[in-house]
């Protein structure tokens, strides 16, 4: 089960046209879950990622996705070890939220132009991070769940930067720097369409940990995404059916916590 958190000014019924993460749904048989913010709560639909009360367990929106969660496991008798959770912009830093705060809920994380678990504290420090990214040295543990980040290196809105402290963050947890990490780069391109970087930071049991695609190009937008969606990339490499492919890699590998 994937659970899935759009970002600012989307609806579940947007975010989910825009990735075509239903069609790999139907396709490969799992279930598929859209939690949507309330335009009562923020009216631009807007994740609390970088309000305090929001980034701790058991509190405010974090405990609301987790009890949505729980939920649909028990209804559709989801295999626990097999959930995972990802989302866009404002819905991935929320989802690195959930990924810090819930590591026995889920089993691997998604991040597409996303920010750092704990890297704001209120919308002036949000917006500073935004344009800067965080250092990572500064930064809360972001937990043990292996980790999938998409970024353009042109994204205007959340800048590329963040994508380099999501990963920083995760092998200073892992007990390892960038330079002492064994990675696979590989450059390569869609046909008719974006080049990419992807790179791959490999664990002891030579299994991937963390994997970064970097988009040359691109903006704030799914990569490989539907026009029928907002905030889509039909030229990028398709992020839903990579994603889908780091977390079904993930059922196969013992890891220690």
């Amino acid at each position: 089960m994937i659970v899935m958190l759009h970002g600012g000014t989307q609806t579940a019924d947007d975010f989910a046209a825009g990735t075509r993460m239903n069609e790999l749904a139907e396709r490969d048989r799992f279930v598929v879950v859209y939690p949507e913010q309330s335009i009562a709560v923020n009216p631009r639909r807007y994740w609390h990622w970088f309000q305090a009360a929001d980034q701790h367990r058991g509190k405010g929106e974090p405990s609301l996705i987790a009890d949505l969660t729980n939920h649909i496991v028990k209804e559709y008798a989801v295999e626990r070890g097999r959930v995972y959770v990802a989302g866009f912009s404002a819905g991935a830093a929320m989802a690195a939220v959930m990924a810090a705060c819930y590591p026995d809920l889920y089993a691997a994380v998604g991040m597409h132009s996303g920010l750092a678990y704990g890297a704001a504290n209120d919308v002036t420090s949000a917006l500073g991070v935004m344009k800067q990214g965080a250092p990572a040295s500064i930064l809360p543990d972001a937990g043990r769940l292996p980790l999938i980040v998409f970024h353009s290196d042109d994204d205007p809105i959340v800048d590329y930067a963040n994508a380099e402290c999501l990963v920083e963050v995760k092998l200073q947890g892992a007990g390892g720097q960038r330079s002492q990490y064994p990675r696979l780069v590989t450059d390569d391109h869609v046909a008719d369409g974006r080049r990419y970087t992807r790179t791959v930071f490999i664990d002891m049991k030579r299994n991937p940990y963390i994997e970064l695609w970097t988009i040359h190009g691109g903006g704030h937008a799914w990569s490989g995404g539907s026009s029928r969606g907002s905030y889509t990339d039909p030229l990028g490499p398709n992020a839903s059916a990579e994603l889908l492919r780091f977390f079904r890699h993930q059922q196969n590998v013992t890891r220690t916590a």
